[in-house]
């Protein structure tokens, strides 16, 4: 479970925010501030996972109130001013949200940042340390349905659509099979065909130029065999 602070001194963004973390079960709302200060002493008491900030507030703005903070948790920015962007990356900013912003954009930010605690942690330690939460929202038509990473089997391109089979399902959705491993690059799936990627953990044996991977059988393209030879040293 993801637990989140929102930072703005707008009521309606607070709505807005609330409204869509609702939607996603494993966000859970802890506190509304409506000025940095309020949220030093929030801070100062208890631990979020993940801050919503405004930028332009009163008393303190929001980059100043970031610079306060000896070790912040994850931070989506959320403002009106786009100008503040390349600003925000250099404090290490996850994401940056453009009000008024939308539910599937919004998700895209809590996948980022999902992504970048996974990321963390592993450099942390790959042996004793587990992330908590491995999961990502994928959109298969007007749904987004939570998969977990570890049941990722494979991926299929299928023209403008990618498959991602996993242990229980196959989800289609409208994204070409690259930007589809871009998207999962903190797991260990690999390309081993111009149409095919694999997650390495589930492969069952490698013969000649096929990987076996549960009741699937997928190929090795040629362009693609350097990959798979990666596995076998």
């Amino acid at each position: 479970m993801m637990t989140y602070l929102i930072i703005d001194d707008e009521h309606i963004a607070h709505d807005i925010i609330k409204k869509y973390g609702d939607m996603l079960p494993n966000l859970e709302f802890k506190a509304d501030c409506y000025d940095a200060i309020e949220a030093i002493d929030y801070l100062s008491k208890h631990e979020v996972d993940l801050i919503f900030l405004d930028l332009n507030m009163p008393k303190l703005k929001g980059f100043d109130f970031l610079r306060t903070l000896p070790s912040p948790p994850k931070v989506i920015v959320t403002t009106a001013y786009s100008e503040f962007a390349i600003e925000g990356y250099e404090l290490n900013v996850v994401d940056y949200l453009l009000k008024p912003f939308s539910f599937e954009r919004f998700l895209s930010a809590i996948n980022k940042v999902t992504a970048s605690t996974t990321r963390t942690i592993k450099n942390e330690s790959k042996e004793t340390l587990k992330p908590e939460e491995k999961y990502i929202f994928l959109k298969q038509n007007n749904s987004h349905i939570q998969v977990d990473l570890d049941t990722i089997l494979c991926l299929e391109a299928s023209g403008n659509y990618t498959k991602v089979i996993t242990n229980n399902e196959t989800i289609s959705i409208r994204q070409k099979i690259s930007d589809t491993i871009e998207l999962l690059s903190d797991t260990d799936i690999i390309q081993v065909h111009k149409s095919f990627a694999v997650s390495k953990k589930h492969i069952t044996s490698i013969e000649g130029n096929r990987i076996y991977i549960g009741d699937y059988i997928v190929p090795i393209g040629k362009f693609y065999k350097a990959n798979v030879n990666t596995l076998l040293k």
